[in-house]
């Protein structure tokens, strides 16, 4: 089991997946999670990368098969944005490409500001940038603390992937990745994510960046993606056609292809 030792205690579990020809020294990619998630989501990604490129998909800390802190821990996105700095150097790994989902995006967008020459190009899936006046963040800490994750998990699913007899096995594998999370510790990072705006650090991430989201999702606002990409001197907004949810579960595909098709274009 790929683990490394890292700052505060944090045995950190990674997959670590390189199909590429021995003979090369590929780039690799670093797949971020979000809230309530673990490096699994990620699954559909890695044979789509994993030929041409190093992928590692990450638990953070408190998620998945990482260390979860004791309570009352510090929680930020500095913080996070450190384990993986710290993941980083453990593997020895200058520079990457940063891809986050979610919360595990606006992570990203943190460590781009922070860690900028450890980077090629950050990329977001479906990711928020401004918490603070979203409602939803504390009232979502408030059903996981009265009814639990899991009545949490039931309510936003359909929001993740859309309801359809196709994607059923699907739906219930992902919530059940959801709902083996300790509930204190997605209560806690929603506590303090209800106080995050990424506002005033957008416009100082020069590093090239891909911003993802569905089409027809209704995630797809202004707050949530075009008014990121907005803030960003060097962002690409690209809305998957069609597509539904969160659309790095549904359309992993397109979202590769994308992602594929703004590396090309780089200079």
């Amino acid at each position: 089991m790929p683990t490394a030792q890292l700052r505060d205690n944090l045995e950190m579990y990674y997959d670590d997946d390189d199909y590429t020809d021995p003979w090369r020294q590929p780039e690799t990619i670093v797949l971020h999670h979000g809230n309530a998630k673990n490096g699994r989501l990620w699954y559909a990604w890695v044979p789509l990368l994993s030929r041409q490129y190093r992928v590692i998909r990450l638990d953070a800390r408190g998620f998945g098969r990482s260390t979860v802190p004791p309570e009352g821990y510090d929680w930020s996105l500095s913080g996070f944005a450190s384990d993986l700095l710290g993941l980083l150097d453990h593997l020895e790994l200058d520079k990457v490409h940063l891809v986050g989902e979610t919360v595990g995006g606006t992570v990203a967008l943190q460590f781009a500001y922070e860690y900028p020459e450890r980077l090629h190009t950050v990329t977001t899936c479906t990711s928020p940038y401004k918490f603070v006046g979203a409602p939803q963040y504390l009232e979502n800490y408030n059903l996981i603390r009265d009814q639990g994750i899991g009545e949490w998990v039931r309510r936003s699913a359909d929001r993740r992937i859309a309801p359809d007899p196709a994607t059923a096995a699907h739906h219930q594998w992902y919530a059940e990745q959801m709902m083996a999370t300790t509930p204190r510790v997605v209560m806690e990072t929603l506590a303090y994510l209800a106080q995050q705006d990424l506002s005033p650090i957008l416009p100082r991430i020069d590093t090239p960046a891909l911003a993802l989201v569905a089409e027809r999702s209704d995630t797809n606002t202004p707050d949530r993606a075009s008014g990121m990409a907005a803030l960003m001197p060097n962002c690409r907004l690209v809305a998957i056609p069609n597509a539904t949810g969160y659309v790095q579960h549904s359309e992993p595909e397109k979202c590769v292809a994308a992602w594929r098709e703004f590396i090309g274009s780089l200079p």
